[in-house]
């Protein structure tokens, strides 16, 4: 049984600070993105799988990030959201070239 004190408090799979929801358990779009990612990362470089990975890694975390910047639980998830989207964006214009 987890302990909470006044710090730091855990409720269904959240871990926050001082009432502050600063992490939690991974969403669906988020654990496909990370599957794809590990996957991207065993097949090599311009395959039809990798590609195919990289595009699934890239919908979860755009969804992700999305459903963050809108539903997110306070300001700091809302921000990471916001963050992700922008990286995301300047990742693919690397990426396509």
């Amino acid at each position: 049984m987890l302990r909470k004190n006044k710090l730091i408090g855990y409720e269904k799979g959240d871990l926050a600070i001082n009432g502050y929801v600063v992490a939690q358990v991974p969403n669906p779009p988020l654990i496909v993105a990370l599957i794809a990612m590990v996957a991207s990362w065993m097949l090599a470089d311009g395959t039809a799988g990798y590609l195919i990975a990289r595009a699934v890694l890239y919908m979860g975390l755009t969804i992700w990030a999305y459903l963050e910047l809108a539903e997110g639980v306070n300001g700091f998830r809302k921000l990471l959201g916001a963050g992700a989207l922008i990286w995301i964006v300047f990742s693919l214009k690397n990426e396509l070239g």
